[in-house]
């Protein structure tokens, strides 16, 4: 079956939906199903947070580069963002059941490894490994939600499971400033063990295996391996840049290397009997910019949140649990917001919502550039809690644009497609404001470190210096002196400043590209139909 003729699809009516049959006792029971599915995709919405308040202790302890700390980020997602539609049609073919449940065990012990390893080449190939499991989690969650619950109350259980979802990720910086402060950095990652042992004591007794009608009967090889190698070279000529340079020939290699394999990508999927992703759905002009705006909030979002951690731990000093707690208003805002904007959405059409969302995103951006070594803790917040109030309203009604406006037999593909597409935004964002901040710091610590009178540095001791001040460090020798202490660390937090303003100041023009592409949506006539697919 072609792309085409599956879109085709839409135009038929609609079968009536099957209608699950209650049950009885624990087995296939709709609110222990949502329980079980909860506590498990519970680790995954964790590890999007609880990782970044470690990042500063792990970058130290196991002796990282910055690159390195970024790869702890972007392998976690890229695996993620690059599965999840794969990992979608792997629970349509061989049950939802068994794919979940092996998403928890996988997880789980990914995490395990984790914290048992003493080299960060070790952590970031377990990271990678989370997110691969982590993809099987998510969408298989979702497909138990739908055979389980009926029609009229499917909507309240995933608006449940938005709700934990929001709360594991408010949670994770708290969490883990605890974990990191009072235990180590490893505990981070050792807490998903009895969170996935308790998930999948819950799976085997409470899940009941469902299957397809229609399952498919082959996968896109090819295309899976097009997307990724897409993806990974782009990824790795931004975070490579600032060292090679964006004139060296290895960079645009690469980027010339990814603009193939997306290209191919995007021809095979043509002619694919079951593409990876159906391309025909994208001559939806509003679910186009539905796709967009999730890539450019996440670009915006992600990639200012990476910075945050290492100006508030390494420029303020605070302590993983403070750094956490200054972050609760961000995503406390995001808890709230959710709902008030679902509201405005129902009410009024995803236009006027989103456009104002990126608006507060882009002038929250705008704000944190201006933050500055001695900014309070009151201003901080503000910004913070700006940005969450942006971020709430994209969130969800990008979401609805994207699925409603999928045809009814896409609306599972679509969903997979959001959360693709907020995962490779976050991806990106970390690895391009990752470069911008890079770049300023190489073009301005030197004439910095000279206009204040500091001994000369040579050329390595320069570039030892440039990378401690990318993630906020001041590169104070052992035994200095006070006031040459007192000197150096001046230097670096000015010089760490003007490269968060600037990478916040890139960031709010992206969220202004992203007002002029939220005026193209619109709701979808299929909205209602898939709402289920919208919070995954």
């Amino acid at each position: 079956m072609t792309s085409q003729t599956t879109v085709d699809k839409a135009d038929r009516v609609p079968e009536p939906e099957h209608v699950p049959t209650p049950a009885k006792g624990l087995r296939g029971h709709p609110w222990l199903t949502l329980f079980s599915v909860a506590i498990g995709v519970m680790m995954v919405a964790l590890d999007g947070t609880i990782v970044a308040i470690a990042n500063p202790t792990i970058k130290q302890d196991l002796g990282a580069t910055f690159a390195d700390v970024q790869w702890i980020t972007n392998g976690y997602f890229l695996a993620l963002a690059v599965t999840l539609i794969t990992a979608g049609k792997l629970g349509d073919r061989f049950g939802h059941r068994q794919t979940f449940l092996i998403g928890v065990v996988g997880f789980a012990a990914a995490s395990a490894a984790i914290g048992l390893s003493d080299s960060i080449a070790l952590v970031i190939t377990f990271r990678v490994l989370q997110g691969l499991f982590g993809a099987l989690l998510m969408p298989a969650a979702l497909g138990l939600l739908r055979a389980t619950f009926p029609a009229e109350k499917l909507n309240m259980a995933i608006g449940i499971w938005g709700m934990v979802i929001g709360a594991s990720t408010a949670g994770g910086p708290i969490v883990g400033g605890l974990l990191v402060e009072h235990v180590s950095w490893q505990s981070v990652f050792f807490i998903n063990v009895p969170i996935g042992v308790l998930a999948l004591a819950l799976g085997l007794f409470i899940l009941l295996d469902h299957r397809a009608e229609n399952a498919p009967r082959s996968f896109d090889v090819l295309g899976i391996v097009l997307l990724s190698g897409a993806m990974f070279c782009l990824v790795w000529a931004l975070i490579k840049a600032p060292t090679w340079g964006w004139g060296d020939g290895m960079t645009w290699t690469f980027i010339a290397v990814s603009v193939l394999c997306f290209a191919v990508f995007a021809l095979w999927e043509t002619r694919v009997a079951e593409p990876l992703i159906p391309l025909a759905l994208f001559r939806s002009v509003p679910l186009s910019a539905g796709v967009v705006l999730m890539v450019l909030m996440a670009i915006a979002f992600m990639g200012g949140l990476f910075f945050v951690t290492f100006y508030l731990q390494n420029v303020h000093g605070m302590s993983p649990v403070e750094s956490g707690m200054h972050l609760l208003p961000l995503t406390g805002m995001m808890i709230v917001g959710s709902p008030l904007a679902g509201a405005m959405i129902t009410k009024v059409g995803p236009r006027i919502p989103l456009a104002g969302g990126m608006t507060l995103t882009a002038a929250a951006m705008y704000g944190m550039s201006t933050l500055e070594p001695g900014t309070g803790s009151g201003i901080m917040s503000l910004w913070f809690a700006l940005l969450g109030l942006g971020l709430a309203p994209v969130m969800v009604g990008a979401t609805e644009v994207i699925v409603g406006n999928a045809p009814l037999e896409l609306s599972g593909v679509a969903g997979g497609l959001q959360q693709a597409a907020m995962q490779i935004g976050g991806s990106l964002g970390t690895a391009v404001l990752g470069a911008v901040m890079a770049s300023k710091v190489d073009s301005d610590l030197a004439g910095n470190w000279t206009g204040a009178g500091l001994p000369p540095l040579t050329h390595d001791q320069l570039g030892q210096a440039s990378e401690a001040v990318q993630v906020g460090v001041a590169p104070v020798p052992p035994g200095a002196p006070p006031a040459l202490a007192e000197k150096i660390t001046g230097v670096a937090q000015d010089t760490f400043m003007a490269g968060m303003s600037m990478a916040c100041l890139v960031a709010a023009g992206v969220a202004v590209v992203a007002i002029l592409v939220a005026l193209l949506t619109k709701r979808g006539a299929n909205a209602e139909a898939g709402a289920g697919a919208a919070h995954i």
